[in-house]
């Protein structure tokens, strides 16, 4: 399949476009660039010796992105670009709601004009709000701690009208966790603009001495430990999900977890990477971080009986790709 990936060089988009290309896809990527760079396309083309269409652009530009409709004979989308950090979407929601859900329903609409029928949404267990974990796919979308995660679950309520009135569409909303470590070439990672917003970049530029330490927000949450609980899955397995969910997929609306089930709290994640690369990671407690909830990790069980995917790699593998990629990277 001829597979069009927005934000294809991003952190998990660009993970998934190697291993759509390895299962034998072909791949168009469309990024704004915004948070990524475009020396990513060259670094998928090098790990799978395969050329990849690359257009710069945002996909909240209609006219844009209807024109590689036109020009392409298009299989299936995976949807990715979007805003993501949590405490950003706090600070400025109007740009989270204008972004997020403004391009869903441009590249949506062009897929319902140009009969693309399959359609793979990156969505976020922020949807459930704080349901009580494990977070099934059954659970109501409870309303969220922050207007990142709205966004996610009004695209999935988007989408499923979409589908109501298109019978035919195919849909996967993919409800994933905490995404860590990095490719084994060394390639690509996770690589963000500025401060990282994410724990695992932060703790690894952290261990390299470029922060002088971790920030832990919060200690006093109803966890093992005090710290948040999250449920932190390797890129890669994360990337395999995505092939897995648009191969499998039929007409209407399917909702799958991929995570791996088990959770593990900011401090206990902090020892695990320093027993694992043998480095010192100093961290101080600081205040909650706004939007954020104790624990949040996934029941993975549909993911495999419906998609036969599951997590593969742990959380040692995580802390080893993670550190492996800091030290090697070169921006």
């Amino acid at each position: 399949m001829r597979i069009l990936v927005t934000g294809g060089t991003g952190f998990i988009g660009s993970h998934t476009c190697v291993a759509l290309l390895e299962a034998g896809h072909s791949v168009i990527i469309v990024d704004n660039l915004s948070n990524s760079k475009r020396e990513v396309v060259s670094y998928i083309e090098q790990i799978t010796g395969q050329t990849v269409l690359f257009y710069e652009l945002d996909v909240t530009d209609a006219v844009a992105v209807e024109a590689i409709f036109v020009k392409h004979d298009i299989d299936g989308v995976v949807h990715f670009a979007g805003l993501k950090a949590v405490g950003e979407s706090v600070e400025k929601p109007l740009i989270y709601y204008k972004n997020n859900l403004l391009s869903t329903m441009v590249v949506a609409e062009a897929c319902i004009k140009y009969g693309v029928e399959r359609f793979v949404f990156s969505s976020s267990a922020t949807v459930y709000g704080n349901n009580l974990v494990p977070f099934e796919e059954s659970m109501p979308l409870l309303p969220t701690t922050n207007p990142y995660g709205e966004t996610k679950a009004m695209n999935e309520r988007i989408l499923t009208d979409i589908v109501k009135a298109n019978p035919n569409l195919a849909v996967s909303l993919l409800r994933y966790f905490n995404p860590v470590g990095a490719h084994e070439s060394c390639l690509i990672g996770e690589v963000p603009n500025g401060i990282p917003n994410n724990l695992m970049p932060y703790m690894t530029k952290v261990a390299k001495g470029e922060f002088a330490q971790l920030r832990v927000f919060g200690d006093d949450y109803p966890t093992v430990d005090g710290t948040g609980v999250r449920d932190y899955i390797h890129v890669v397995d994360l990337a395999e999900g995505h092939v897995a969910a648009l191969e499998k997929l039929t007409a209407g609306v399917h909702v799958y977890n991929l995570g791996t089930g088990c959770g593990t709290s900011v401090l206990e994640l902090v020892k695990a990477f320093e027993e694992a690369n043998a480095i010192q990671v100093p961290y101080e407690i600081v205040a909650r971080r706004p939007g954020d909830i104790a624990s949040c990790y996934a029941d993975s069980t549909k993911a495999k009986k419906e998609l036969g995917w599951v997590a593969k790699r742990d959380i040692v593998a995580m802390c080893r790709d993670s550190w492996k990629f800091e030290k090697e990277y070169i921006d």
